[in-house]
């Protein structure tokens, strides 16, 4: 018995674009499309706080999907779950935080606002970051990678960066309520991710029902840098979801 596949929706973290799901070969494999990730559904984040992103996506994606978030993009898609379970067939989180934020970084992000006022570009703010993105080695060895993340923040542009730097500022803890979240979901962390450690992962996947914990030798831009290995863990995974359907 053949089991219909929900549609895919992929989320970037902050400052990112798709770009950063182009070499996972989500979208091909899971019969989205035949361009890899192309085939899936990229919204953009370009509101400026959760609640209002979460509502302009629930009125503008399908009836069900399956949602996979980066950073940020995950963060909304844990909002979004809660606001409307039913229509989360499962749920992917990628190098994420459930918990509030810190002074330490509702300040960062309020300098990068003023520095945005100022004229500052977002590939500019990018750079000052690299390191904690993809890792001093990474920084070293892969001067493609360096480009291909400098491009994502130039991309995202000034109004957008602007928008999900107001997002951040939004966010409450959402840990205490993902117990509430029924659906299969992955958790996939970074090994040497400093933005959003393993444990942040662990928390996640400990205070869920039906969560699952893989943990990748990576940094932040875990679907950038180990693409194959995350294409095939999100592929295996939603292979066991609809097989899971079609027993049930």
């Amino acid at each position: 018995m053949s089991v219909a596949v929900p549609p895919l929706v992929l989320l970037a973290g902050m400052n990112c674009t798709a770009d950063l799901w182009a070499d996972a070969g989500l979208g091909a494999d899971a019969g989205l499309g035949a361009d890899g990730a192309r085939g899936a559904i990229q919204p953009v984040l370009d509101r400026p706080s959760i609640a209002e992103q979460v509502e302009v996506l629930l009125d503008g994606l399908p009836d069900t999907f399956v949602l996979v978030g980066h950073s940020l993009g995950g963060i909304v898609g844990m909002a979004l779950a809660l606001a409307a379970p039913q229509r989360v067939a499962g749920l992917c989180l990628v190098s994420t935080n459930a918990k509030a934020p810190i002074d330490a970084q509702r300040s960062g992000w309020g300098d990068w606002l003023s520095q945005l006022d100022e004229g500052a570009e977002p590939r500019a703010l990018q750079q000052s970051i690299l390191c904690p993105l993809l890792g001093e080695a990474l920084v070293r060895d892969r001067p493609d990678l360096v480009q291909r993340t400098l491009r994502m923040g130039e991309d995202t542009g000034v109004e957008r960066l602007r928008a999900q730097l107001r997002m951040q500022l939004t966010r409450t803890d959402l840990l205490a309520r993902l117990a509430e979240l029924p659906m299969p979901t992955l958790v996939v962390s970074g090994l040497d991710d400093v933005i959003c450690p393993p444990h942040f992962h662990t928390e996640i996947v400990s205070a869920m029902p039906d969560a699952r914990l893989v943990t990748l030798d990576a940094g932040h831009l875990l679907p950038l840098e180990r693409p194959r290995e995350f294409g095939r863990l999100v592929r295996s995974w939603m292979s066991q979801q609809r097989l899971a359907g079609a027993v049930a």
